[in-house]
């Protein structure tokens, strides 16, 4: 296809933009327009682009434009307004009592890229064989268009889980989260997603971005239990309450 440049502050050129299988639901058609900005965002601007729906993947910001589906839907958390449920207060406390966390600049190695393999392969979501070196996986996390950091989960000295998080003006976007599939009982994602709340509590920010909600795919629906909360619906975020 013929790049074009959309006319934004910075200028984002859209590097790929063609219709292929839903990797989320099988059997769908999606398309996820991908775009470079020509230099790194601001944190305000980054904001604007969450605003928008956007996500992230390496230096690549994208957003749903599928013809047929409007099944995926952009979640933020409202930080100040957000009271964990019972169940997410005993995952903390569980967590809690185990687990160290680091926060530190996103880097690679050996543990990393087997962290995120291993992840891959308990959600089904890797393929024979599949292997990813240094290089790879820093192109993906590490290549950014925008600033961001680690939460890493310890326990011990072995480290168990990652977060990266980008870093907005008034807001974080949970980029990527993976952890070692022995401490699926940790339930790790929703620690760390209550870790990512925190932290925006305690630095004064408005939303946390969990990427996005999909209704009948599990590992993308859980992201709805955390309330209040809104998702964008049509262009327009709406607000949705517990009880």
């Amino acid at each position: 296809m013929a790049r074009s440049i959309l006319n934004v502050v910075p200028p984002e050129v859209i590097v790929h933009d063609e219709e292929e299988a839903c990797q989320y639901l099988p059997g769908r058609r999606a398309r996820q327009p991908l775009r470079v900005p020509l230099r790194e965002l601001t944190p305000a601007e980054f904001d604007q682009r969450l605003e928008a729906g956007d996500r992230r993947a390496g230096q690549l910001l994208y957003t749903q434009a599928c013809a047929a589906c409007a099944a995926c839907e952009p979640i933020r958390v409202d930080v100040r307004a957000f009271v964990p449920s019972r169940s997410q207060r005993r995952v903390q406390a569980k967590a809690h009592a185990i687990v160290e966390t680091r926060l530190g600049p996103p880097e690679v190695d050996e543990r990393r890229i087997a962290l995120y393999l291993e992840h891959l392969d308990k959600r089904g979501l890797a393929r024979d064989g599949e292997t990813l070196d240094a290089r790879g996986y820093a192109s993906f996390f590490l290549t950014s268009c925008v600033e961001g950091f680690e939460i890493r989960y310890f326990i011990g000295d072995q480290m168990v889980g990652l977060a990266l998080t980008d870093k907005g003006e008034r807001s974080f976007s949970a980029m990527y989260t993976f952890w070692d599939p022995a401490y699926e009982a940790l339930s790790l994602g929703t620690y760390s997603i209550l870790t990512q709340i925190a932290l925006a509590r305690k630095t004064g920010l408005d939303w946390v971005y969990l990427g996005l909600a999909i209704k009948d795919c599990a590992p993308m629906s859980y992201k709805t239990r955390f309330l209040p909360h809104e998702r964008r619906i049509g262009g327009v975020w709406r607000r949705f309450e517990r009880g």
